[in-house]
């Protein structure tokens, strides 16, 4: 743009915008186009880039979470998932912990922080690895977890 923002009068009218319409109020007007602009239906090298917006939230885990739906539940979620995922979560010692797969439209997955057998995890670091159609993904989550209080019902 050659001239800032602001309004512009001119008399008689400028011989470029020959109009006297000012239905404008002296307002500058612009013009854009969008002939080249057009979406994708898939591209490879974007899909692997999307990969490092796989992220895990909250991290840190403080005993709450505002995805924690009563008293006794606790819920961390996986989010900026493709359509299709397998997510293994391992601790530190490298024992897998839960294994979840992904086949749905949503971004995002919920892990309830219980392991395969449905018994709440230790509090500590957890490996989380996300493998999709095209790449891979290794995050790092650290969770403080809280005993029941059974007295809050």
């Amino acid at each position: 743009m050659s001239k800032p923002y602001q309004r512009y009068f001119s008399t008689p009218p400028d011989p470029q915008y020959a109009s006297t319409d000012t239905t404008d109020t002296n307002w500058p007007v612009y013009q854009f186009k969008t002939e080249n602009i057009a979406t994708t239906n898939y591209s490879a090298s974007k899909a692997v880039s999307d990969l490092d917006l796989i992220s895990v939230v909250p991290n840190p885990y403080y005993a709450y979470s505002s995805y924690d739906r009563n008293a006794l539940d606790n819920r961390i979620k996986i989010t900026n998932l493709p359509v299709k995922a397998t997510i293994t979560i391992y601790n530190v010692n490298g024992t897998l912990v839960r294994q979840m797969t992904k086949d749905e439209p949503a971004t995002f997955m919920d892990w309830d922080l219980k392991n395969f057998a449905g018994i709440p995890i230790a509090g500590g670091i957890y490996i989380i690895h996300v493998k999709t159609d095209v790449g891979e993904k290794v995050l790092k989550w650290f969770g403080i977890l809280r005993p029941p209080d059974l007295n809050t019902f």
